[in-house]
């Protein structure tokens, strides 16, 4: 069985089921800012409909939380941006990626590995709950505390916990 994560939000509940066949190092650091508690009382501070919603690493006053290094980008794993897919976010810089992700609203191809983009890495999928990222995806955005594409009404991570196993 492959590990998941539920959580629990604002809005309401999803499941993350994750790839770590593909991608064993996204996936590795991910479920250790899990089991440290990192996302809980954090927030999805970019919402863009029909494209992605992300969080991960900043509080409800929009303050970054402090992370471990960057990890390695698993965006060459053959898993692509597709509706409902989990990638790890990042700067422009290829290996980046520390505790942000995002959830894939539609597919985004042109997010994936090819010829010149380096690309995203999916490291899981949405498992249950998608309706709970439909719900995030059409909160009210605007500018906020700096940021674009801010949910104007908070939605809060209240907890990230993985699921047990059967």
């Amino acid at each position: 069985m492959k590990p998941s994560v539920i959580f629990t939000t604002s809005q309401g509940e999803f499941t993350i089921e994750l790839c770590p066949d593909e991608a064993p190092i996204s996936v590795e650091n991910f479920l250790k800012y899990v089991d440290d508690g990192f996302y809980d009382g954090t927030v999805f501070h970019r919402v863009v409909p029909n494209f992605v919603i992300q969080g991960g690493g900043l509080t409800e006053e929009f303050a970054e939380k402090e992370t471990r290094a960057p990890i390695k980008n698993e965006a060459r794993n053959g898993l692509r941006n597709l509706r409902g897919t989990l990638s790890m976010a990042r700067t422009n810089a290829v290996d980046s990626a520390t505790s942000q992700f995002f959830v894939n609203l539609k597919d985004n191809a042109f997010l994936d590995n090819s010829p010149g983009n380096f690309g995203y890495a999916v490291f899981g999928r949405v498992s249950a709950g998608m309706d709970t990222i439909d719900k995030i995806a059409k909160v009210r955005t605007g500018r906020r505390k700096g940021y674009d594409d801010a949910p104007l009404e908070t939605v809060k991570i209240a907890s990230a916990r993985r699921v047990a196993a059967d």
